[in-house]
């Protein structure tokens, strides 16, 4: 198996085979991120990608249980060379239960309806998409690239094809100007798409991050933990989404949360409440990407 550069993949992919099929990101605009900017983006032929999984099968066997396509848009692939990929998946290791991979909204919208039932089919079972923000105003100030309206409409398509979603959101990234609204347009978008899993992390900044431009101008002002509660509860107050797995837990998170929505929303607002009036936030030091 060869892997080009930092290889990222979601928390609950820890122990799953990594196949890179793409390498970077193609869109690789986020002000907030700056986790590929050191790759240039190319699609990996179907060459080299049938090469890493037959070596990987002759070293390791069918042990696999997860498999997940890397880098940061596998869904930018042609249907027809993905269809392949799942192929030889499924040929190599029988006994994966699940193949994912992370999809931004636009590539997830350059798919018809019936190439994300094929793909279903095939084995491709979640897709992991980034939607960081309902809120369009602050989508257009990251260079997320596509609208809410957008998004929503990307997550559906993929629900209705029968392919599971993992969102995720990204705490304070409103900055202390748009608290209430950052909240709320979150809020709405779960609401509409209702997946089955959504993650918030917590704005956590590299040095080199062009958004780090917009906080020395004082255009925008990171939140405090007291205000990331705010956001929090305001999210929790609003969002409609029975039977999706919320997680705030990740790293970057000042306060760990868990549970369903909407049952378990009345325990985690006592949660923060518990959280704020013992100011029970995580160390600094304690948070990392």
């Amino acid at each position: 198996m060869n892997y080009e550069g930092i290889v990222y993949r979601p928390p609950s992919e820890a122990r799953s085979l990594i196949l890179q099929v793409t390498i970077g990101c193609a869109h690789n605009q986020c002000t907030f991120c700056t986790m590929y900017k050191a790759k240039n983006f190319r699609i990996r032929t179907l060459e080299e990608i049938r090469k890493d999984i037959h070596e990987t099968s002759a070293a390791y066997g069918d042990i696999f249980r997860r498999i997940f396509l890397a880098d940061g848009d596998a869904l930018i692939l042609p249907t027809e060379t993905l269809l392949e990929i799942l192929k030889e998946l499924k040929q190599h290791f029988p006994s994966a239960e699940r193949i994912t991979s992370y999809g931004t909204p636009a590539d997830v919208l350059r798919k018809t309806p019936d190439e994300l039932k094929q793909l279903r089919s095939a084995g491709l079972a979640m897709v992991y998409m980034g939607a960081e923000s309902g809120d369009d105003t602050v989508l257009s100030r990251i260079h997320k690239g596509v609208s809410s309206d957008e998004i929503l409409a990307a997550g559906l398509r993929l629900r209705q094809s029968g392919i599971a979603v993992s969102v995720t959101l990204i705490s304070g990234l409103g900055g202390r100007a748009r608290i209430e609204e950052h909240a709320v347009a979150s809020a709405r978008l779960i609401s509409g798409i209702r997946p089955e899993y959504v993650g918030f992390l917590t704005l956590m900044l590299d040095p080199a991050a062009p958004i780090q431009q917009e906080l020395a101008s004082g255009q925008m002002e990171l939140l405090k933990p007291e205000e990331l509660v705010d956001e929090m509860e305001l999210f929790l107050r609003k969002v409609d989404a029975p039977g999706t797995v919320f997680r705030s837990n990740h790293a970057s998170n000042y306060m760990m949360l868990k549970g369903t929505l909407n049952d378990d929303i009345p325990a985690m607002l006592a949660r923060l409440a518990d959280i704020r009036a013992h100011k029970g936030y995580r160390k600094e030091s304690w948070r990392a990407l």
